[in-house]
């Protein structure tokens, strides 16, 4: 069976993220976005695992659903932990996504971290005084079969490559002997695969896409399709395991420009600039000498030894998509916080399809008088790539354009709803 799936979200217990982060809401977000499988996020938090307990039902090995619910949503049991250490001088930030096959396997390693001191009740995504080399041989200890995935392995201040904190190797970081046991990274949003391409050290994982989503409207911003032999948590974790090309479909994926830290820049001084231009200014900021961030095309370039452009055989295929929210804000030219455009979005999420199958392969000819006519050419635009970015910088989103001011003169009228 053909599965989309989103592992990497928090809950309202998670800092800086909705209240409205409830199960019953995630549960009907997931339909409305097209989510076949989605990771609970934060089961290390007492509070939200007491409600997944409460809540949840294991419906089969390791996928969970609501309660006297006939909705298609399941859920997976999943968290994103904080590791900030030292090592060789250098203090570490590293975030980690862990999948869990049981809920047996997630309170075992909760023991052991409480154990050692660690405060999972703090936030949703704990921060760990653990090394990730630490953290993973426990992992392991709970449950040999849990999925240890390094998050957004870009982000310049918490992921394994980041500029900031991060190490030049997965080995660098694990070691010789754990470091077979990472079968997966996150390539996060400022990344795609064809960026991640360019490391060779990196073919030997499988690249996943997650929305790493604080609010409900994020899900599925990034995602993995996958075919399952079954809907089972083993039939997830093996395609990962053995590296299974053939069942690992395709990623969807943000344009990486749209990422809060593509290229180099100083967000206080509104400058943006390209490796390029961060070296011709000795890594400072033009207009205040301040060191600017480091980006994650400026990193990956750091790294790289192959060209751009170069598909190796463990690639899996990947597609640029904008959320729909995004694409209908633009087209109606206002904010995507409007209730214009959350009230086109839940019309036509309830009424034609779910957002994944708008934006994928829903027929643009049956659209034609059920939504705005630019609103079709604007899918048009995004499924061919069509678009116009200002890059993200130092933690500023990047500005996507689908329509010019020209565009928009020569649009004929259309009904907004």
């Amino acid at each position: 069976m053909k599965a989309i799936i989103d592992l990497h979200i928090h809950s309202r217990f998670s800092r800086a993220c909705s209240k409205e982060l409830t199960l019953p809401n995630l549960a009907r977000w997931a339909e409305r976005k097209g989510i076949d499988l989605l990771g609970t996020g934060d089961v290390t938090h007492p509070a939200w695992r007491a409600e997944i307990k409460e809540q949840l039902e294991e419906i089969a090995p390791g996928i969970f659903t609501l309660k006297k619910d006939q909705g298609k949503a399941r859920f997976l049991l999943t968290t994103e932990l904080s590791c900030i250490y030292k090592q060789n001088n250098k203090v570490r930030r590293v975030h980690h996504i862990i999948c869990f096959p049981s809920m047996a396997a997630v309170e075992r390693l909760v023991a052991s971290l409480e154990k050692r001191g660690c405060n999972l009740r703090a936030d949703g995504r704990p921060i760990l005084g653990l090394s990730s080399q630490a953290l993973l041989d426990l992992v392991l200890e709970a449950d040999p079969g849990c999925m240890f995935i390094p998050a957004h392995v870009w982000t310049p201040w918490f992921a394994v490559f980041g500029s900031e904190s991060g190490y030049d190797s997965l080995v660098e970081c694990f070691g010789d002997e754990l470091v077979k046991h990472i079968h997966a990274i996150e390539t996060g949003l400022s990344s795609d695969p064809a960026m991640n391409w360019r490391i060779s050290g990196l073919d030997s994982v499988m690249l996943v896409s997650n929305s790493d989503a604080h609010s409900l409207r994020n899900l599925g911003r990034e995602a993995n399709q996958m075919e399952l032999r079954e809907m089972s948590y083993e039939a997830f974790a093996e395609i990962l395991r053995t590296k299974d090309r053939s069942r690992f479909l395709q990623t969807f994926e943000f344009f990486p420009e749209e990422g809060k830290y593509h290229v180099d820049g100083h967000r206080a001084c509104g400058v943006r600039l390209t490796p390029a231009e961060t070296k011709k200014h000795g890594g400072l900021c033009p207009v205040c000498g301040k060191q600017v961030t480091v980006g994650v095309l400026h990193r990956i370039d750091a790294l790289a030894d192959r060209p751009g452009g170069i598909s190796p055989a463990s690639a899996v295929p990947f597609r640029h998509l904008i959320p729909l929210e995004e694409v209908i804000a633009e087209v109606l030219d206002v904010g995507k916080a409007s209730k214009k455009v959350a009230g086109l979005y839940e019309k036509i999420t309830t009424d034609i399809a779910s957002e994944f199958a708008l934006l994928l392969d829903y027929p643009l000819a049956d659209l034609a008088g059920r939504v705005p006519d630019l609103l079709v050419e604007a899918l048009r635009r995004v499924r061919a790539g069509e678009v116009q970015i200002a890059p993200g910088y130092d933690g500023e989103y990047g500005v996507i354009k689908i329509f010019s001011d020209a565009d928009r003169q020569i649009a004929k009228p259309h009904s907004l709803l």
